[in-house]
């Protein structure tokens, strides 16, 4: 695909976005009716769009409108550089006829080439720098619009309405495990694969509205004593390990061992044994990461036999087929025990691979998203000493605060889907069946047709909903107790440790991931409240 842009600076971009976009519909009708001679500039097969965006389709190539702030934004992409240069005079013609009052001047430059590229992004999301900051290359990324083409590749999906739609589009779906696993080849046990994670329809719904009857919001709310209390216990080790000024890591003693002993308590693993999970589900995670899911469609869920994602698998399956055996021996109020009597209520609804493939799942994701969104919200809090006065005093709600940190650094970045049905669009483009796209979820969240000012920390900011837990049908299950988890710590945190700073010679060091974004040491100074 060849592409270029052009920024028209103008007060009144939303009525002029309207404009030209109803003046492309009328044109689509006279094509539609009339045909469109050979030679002539190319003619509108379909137009759409809302407030801020458009979309008008040329059939070989399509226009991207977007109106944000004191800017109207025009992309343009076609098959071929005649084809791009038609659209071009012909977008440029209509834009500068409506608006030849204002003296609206319309100069195209090219992009979608080169450093500017959707391919050159995603290389650059791969290494150390952009996995490290990926923000500058998720504006990057929204300047050649909402949904881009990777020429012989996937799609690439930024704007917030684009993944979104994807999200919740049962038309999208995840890649599908293999149907031979190689760790299940040399006798391994199942892996994540066998999860909802990786499930499509009717093995999805099969499985989530089974595990929904007993991961309820009613279950995750009856956690709060049991959190509350594991936030105390937890300060006060920070309190005795960071007696005399001394520094401690955030992360090895509070926002690692607090999920881990909330999940571990809600699933009924033993609080002995909990200290084990912090390796293996940080190794399983790997399979998680772009490169695998990129990549072939066997990728997710077939972890190396002989590799740490692998070993991981089959420790932590070990694990928990053992647990399985005590509990349907001995049930207790716990999650394993409802979802072993579930599974054993003979309904056909879960196999014993998917139950074993399924508390993998719920340990792993019900820590690892919860460390990072409390890493990620105390680095924001030392780097902004306004918002930790605002929050510690009650003037910032700590609700918002959560929602702004899962959308201004969201502790999932980047997810994938493929397309599994025909005639699937997304952004005015067309997804052909078998397509794949990497969703760029923490672009998403900062999509400025969504968010205004959207790379600026704001805890009060309106309507804001970001997509850090995904939607629609494979919504994080656990997102309500992540949420629960950080609403509970953050304030005790701060009233407990009131003037809690960063060092600034044992400075914080970054996981170096890209999907799951978080932090691997957080040294702090506490000085408890006086």
């Amino acid at each position: 695909m060849y592409a270029s842009r052009a920024r028209i600076p103008t007060d009144r971009a939303a009525r002029y976005l309207k404009q030209l976009c109803e003046h492309s519909d009328q044109m689509s009708a006279l094509t539609l009716r009339h045909g469109h001679a050979e030679g002539a500039s190319p003619g509108v097969r379909h137009t759409e769009w809302s407030g801020t965006e458009g979309v008008i389709d040329f059939g070989r190539g399509r226009c991207t409108v977007r109106a944000g702030g004191e800017e109207l934004t025009l992309h343009a992409e076609a098959e071929d550089k005649r084809t791009l240069r038609r659209l071009q005079d012909a977008m440029k013609g209509r834009l500068e006829r409506i608006g030849r009052r204002d003296a609206l001047t319309v100069t195209w430059e090219p992009v979608g080439t080169g450093s500017g590229g959707a391919a050159a992004i995603v290389g650059a999301l791969m290494t150390s720098e952009g996995r490290a900051d990926p923000f500058p290359l998720y504006a990057k990324a929204h300047e050649l619009g909402p949904v881009s083409v990777i020429t012989g590749g996937p799609h690439l999906v930024c704007g917030y309405a684009a993944v979104n739609q994807v999200l919740r589009d049962p038309g999208f779906g995840p890649m599908e495990r293999p149907l031979e696993d190689p760790d299940r080849a040399v006798g391994g046990p199942p892996s994540m694969g066998r999860s909802i994670l990786w499930a499509n329809p009717p093995d999805h719904g099969r499985m989530r509205s089974l595990i929904s009857q007993v991961f309820t919001a009613r279950r995750v709310t009856a956690l709060r004593p049991a959190i509350e209390d594991a936030v105390d216990a937890l300060l006060d080790e920070l309190a005795e390990t960071g007696a005399g000024g001394r520094s401690v890591d955030f992360m090895e003693r509070f926002a690692f061992p607090l999920p881990v002993t909330v999940i571990c308590e809600m699933l009924g693993v033993p609080a002995a044994d909990r200290h084990r999970f912090r390796s293996p589900a940080a190794d399983l995670t790997e399979a998680l990461e772009l490169p695998a899911l990129a990549s072939s469609p066997g990728a997710p869920g077939a972890p190396d036999a002989d590799g740490p994602v692998g070993a991981a698998a089959r420790e932590l399956a070990g694990y928990f087929a053992h647990l399985i055996r005590e509990r349907r021996a001995a049930p207790r109020g716990d999650l394993v025990s409802a979802l072993v009597a579930a599974r054993d209520a003979d309904d056909g609804r879960l196999s014993d691979e998917e139950l074993l493939a399924n508390l993998i799942l719920l340990l792993v994701a019900g820590f690892e998203t919860t460390t990072g969104l409390l890493g990620n919200g105390l680095a924001i809090l030392l780097d902004r000493p306004d918002v930790l006065t605002g929050l510690r005093s009650g003037a910032i709600d700590v609700t918002g605060f959560v929602e702004e940190v899962l959308r201004y650094d969201s502790p999932v970045q980047v997810t994938t889907r493929v397309a599994r049905a025909d005639g699937l669009t997304v952004g005015g483009l067309p997804i052909p069946k078998g397509g794949d796209v990497i969703l760029l979820i923490g672009a998403a969240n900062r999509d400025p047709a969504r968010y205004p000012d959207p790379d600026r920390f704001d805890p009060a900011r309106p309507d804001n909903r970001p997509l850090s837990f995904g939607a629609g049908p494979h919504i994080c299950l656990g997102n309500g107790l992540a949420r629960l988890e950080a609403a509970i710590a953050f304030p005790r945190l701060l009233a407990r440790f009131p003037e809690i700073s960063a060092i600034p010679d044992a400075p914080r060091t970054r996981r170096d991931r890209l999907v799951l974004r978080g932090h691997e040491t957080l040294p702090v100074r506490l000085l408890p409240g006086r």
